[in-house]
Order: C-alpha cells, then structure tokens, then sequence
C-alpha cells in the first residue's frame, strides 16, 4: 500500500521538553541564592561604606570645631554637617566672613539597611554609649553627640548574624 505514506514527524517528544524544564530549574536552584548573598553583601558594603564617610566627617569636624561634635538637634547636626560652619558651629549655606569650614557632607546619606532603612533621619542620643537604638521613630541612623558615636540604628542582623547596630 503506497497510499498511505509515513511522515516523519519534526518537534520535540514531551520526555526531551522536560528534560530541558528540570535542567533549568536545577540550574536556577544554584544561582538564585548566589544572588541573594550577593544583595546581601551589597548593603554590607553600602552600610560600611556610609559609615566611614560619615565618621570621617565627624571626626573632620572635631579637630576644626574646638573638640566639638555637631550637636542639638537632628536639624542642627544635618546643617552642620552640610553647610559651611564657624568654629563655634554656626552653619550658613555659602561661604562667607566666619563660615569657613566644611561642608563635610553633600547630603546625610541613606541608611540601606536595617528596620529604617531608607531613612537618612538621625536619632540622637546624648547619655548613652553607645547609642541606644530605637526603631520607633523612623530614623535610619543613631548619633551620640558628646561621643561622636554614629550607628545603625536597627536591631536586625545582617545575613551573618552580626547585629547592625555593631558596625
């Protein structure tokens, strides 16, 4: 009988198709947590980073203002870290007559981590040392101003298990 003819027939059998399917899947199974360790160790490094310009501001800011940490008040330690200062710690947005030092930062950096995070707030605790964190208010970071202590102010760990507030 040559009327019936066999084609031959083209794609894929449903076996190969999911084959292909668990090999992707075994395949996203290890890079996905090498991604989330990697996010992970990208606020490490955003925090520590943060941290050490800020610190290093603060210390600037001592040895030209007489010994004296930005102090009072959120509002005062942001001006005082961003604009021009006396030696007294008198801020002005320009660089005139006394203003002279600083500024120390552009801007209060955002807090990338923690219950806060993306908050630049600054909670300021003036009797403790270090400075005791409390999330309650929304502020990313926790500032000691007659210590000069500045800190995360979380009370989570990071993925190693090293509280925050530690840095």
């Amino acid at each position: 009988m040559r009327g019936i003819s066999q084609k031959r027939r083209t794609g894929f059998s449903l076996v190969e198709l999911v084959v292909v399917i668990v090999i992707i899947a075994i395949l996203a199974a290890m890079a996905i947590p090498r991604l989330s360790r990697g996010s992970a160790g990208a606020g490490r490094s955003a925090t520590m980073g943060n941290l050490a310009m800020i610190r290093s501001a603060l210390n600037l800011y001592y040895a030209e203002h007489n010994s004296n940490y930005p102090d009072t008040d959120e509002a005062t330690v942001t001006a005082q870290l961003t604009q021009y200062s006396d030696v007294n710690g008198g801020t002005s947005a320009t660089k005139v007559g006394v203003f002279v030092y600083g500024p120390y930062l552009n801007s209060v950096p955002i807090c990338p981590v923690g219950e806060n995070a993306s908050s630049n707030g600054i909670l300021l605790d003036t009797t403790n040392t270090p400075p005791q964190v409390n999330t309650s208010g929304g502020e990313g970071w926790v500032y000691n101003p007659n210590t000069g202590e500045w800190l995360v102010n979380s009370t989570q760990p990071d993925d190693q298990g090293t509280a925050w507030n530690t840095y």
